[in-house]
């Protein structure tokens, strides 16, 4: 199995009205549901509050040094993820196309590298939220 992120640019999702946010939630939590059926699903969040970013970090002479900004200016902000394990890409992709038709906006979908030279050791279950 492989692990694959599945996310959208929360510059992507027009404005919704309250009933209409509440509605894509229901239709989400549908496909949810389905991937937990599957045995797929190893996290999700709920989308993440782009009004808010809670520090900013970089290396100063080999230490951690946080602060309250300035942030890096983009024109992408990360609106929400999931991430699943799943045989391939074809169904990566069917999982993203599925959030893609519940949510009505577009999905990205990136293979996480696999374990070998340069990538970071896992614990099994560290990030599990089945």
């Amino acid at each position: 199995m492989t692990e694959y992120l599945i996310t959208f640019n929360d510059e992507w999702v027009p404005d919704h009205t309250a009933e209409e946010l509440r509605a894509k939630g229901a239709a989400a939590r549908v496909v949810i549901d389905e991937m937990l059926a599957e045995d797929v699903l190893i996290f999700t969040n709920g989308g993440l509050d782009r009004s808010t970013a809670v520090c900013s970090v970089e290396s100063v002479d080999g230490k951690a040094v946080f602060s309250d900004g300035p942030y890096v200016e983009t024109k992408e902000h990360l609106g929400g993820f999931a991430v699943v394990d799943v045989a391939d890409d074809d169904a990566a992709r069917y999982w993203a196309g599925r959030i893609a038709t519940a949510l009505d906006w577009p999905q990205e979908v990136h293979r996480f590298r696999g374990p070998g030279p340069g990538s970071a050791p896992t614990r099994p279950g560290a990030a599990v939220n089945r």
